[in-house]
């Protein structure tokens, strides 16, 4: 981090921070290799070191529900991130978790995009205004998606979730308590 403060002063430093989850079962589930408690103590040292920090979500993981994501966000909100990539679940060939979906479907839920769209809305409600919501979506290559498969754009998606949120009449940070 000394490095990274060092090189900062000379070039602006942006780190990007893998946590996909809080939830320490799902974190072992995925096999994210680090209790959630060194991602926070990642966070406060790295802004105390004057460092831009990004952090990655999966929203979808196996096991989470809605009130789960709900209180992941609030967290989430409270933490001094500077940007957020979100990211729906995908099932990639080839990978542990696609043939778990394969032998136990009923244990996933793959997002419509409505149902994505209203889940990603939700989740931004909850934090601040100053956080920068760098992505919504990923977007793997087809050859290697087995779902779910939404036939879209980023920006495509972006404009979508932008007309709903101006039909439910709301905006990031809405329902954001510090």
């Amino acid at each position: 981090i000394d490095l990274l403060a060092e090189i900062n002063r000379v070039k602006p430093v942006s780190i990007e921070l893998g946590l996909q989850t809080i939830h320490e079962s799902t974190a072992r589930y995925i096999r994210r290799g680090y209790e959630t408690a060194v991602y926070y103590d990642a966070v406060k040292r790295l802004k105390d070191a004057g460092i831009e920090v990004v952090t990655h979500i999966i929203l979808g993981l196996p096991g989470e529900d809605h009130a789960e994501l709900m209180q992941q966000a609030n967290t989430i909100a409270t933490l001094p991130l500077d940007m957020i990539k979100l990211h729906q679940l995908q099932l990639i060939r080839g990978t542990r978790m696609a043939r778990e979906y394969a032998e136990h479907p009923e244990e996933f839920h793959l997002y419509t995009v409505d149902e994505y769209i209203d889940l990603a809305i939700d989740y931004i409600e909850r934090l601040p205004e100053t956080m920068v919501v760098e992505r919504f979506i990923s977007q793997s290559p087809r050859s290697l998606l087995i779902a779910p498969d939404w036939g879209m754009k980023n920006y495509q998606f972006v404009d979508r979730l932008r007309r709903c949120m101006q039909e439910r009449g709301t905006w990031q940070g809405r329902l954001y308590t510090p």
